[in-house]
């Protein structure tokens, strides 16, 4: 007994076909640039903040009293942090990970390990220097009750942070995507 014929094919899942995204051959392209963008904005929101900053003035209204806080190296710690974590993060071969490829093998568990420990690092540096920047927000900025065009400066460096977080998974993925294999994901740790 065979089934009635169906008007669709019954492996999609919508009745509607979803348009074909023209640009999906190129996602690798597209994920390093995304990577490099964020990578950028990241670095310039907290450089606005950082000159900001050095050339603040105190209220025309009161000419002689001091601007009561600036970036300091301590602002800029945790950034440094995270783009460390980032390249550390990037550099692995993503091969060793899984020991395939030309490096690991089958009999060689210590550097599959080895490299796992790494990546571990270089997230957790990223996640340091997240935490770094919310520290220093909510301890140098927020609790000392600054006027509010000060927060600024706390808030550009966790969005520094975030970005170059979101910068370092869009890079890892658009490196494990396949230029070839469409349906293919790796997205093996």
């Amino acid at each position: 007994m065979s089934l009635p014929r169906a008007s669709y094919d019954p492996r999609r899942v919508f009745l509607i076909s979803c348009p074909s995204i023209p640009f999906y051959r190129h996602r690798r392209t597209i994920g390093v640039y995304l990577s490099g963008a964020l990578f950028a904005i990241a670095n310039w929101v907290f450089l606005d903040a950082a000159i900001y900053s050095a050339h603040a003035q105190p209220p025309p209204d009161a000419p002689y009293d001091t601007v009561p806080v600036h970036v300091t190296f301590l602002d800029w710690l945790p950034g440094i942090i995270s783009m460390i974590g980032l390249l550390v993060v990037n550099l692995i071969d993503k091969d060793r990970l899984t020991g395939e490829g030309a490096f690991g093998g089958s009999g060689d568990s210590r550097a599959v390990w080895r490299a796992r420990v790494i990546l571990f690092l270089g997230f957790a540096m990223m996640a340091g220097g997240l935490a770094g920047s919310v520290c220093v927000l909510v301890l140098k900025y927020i609790i000392q009750e600054y006027p509010e065009q000060y927060n600024f400066y706390g808030i550009a460096a966790v969005v520094q942070n975030v970005s170059l977080m979101l910068s370092a998974v869009v890079l890892w993925l658009a490196q494990n995507a396949s230029e070839d294999d469409e349906y293919n994901y790796q997205l093996t740790i």
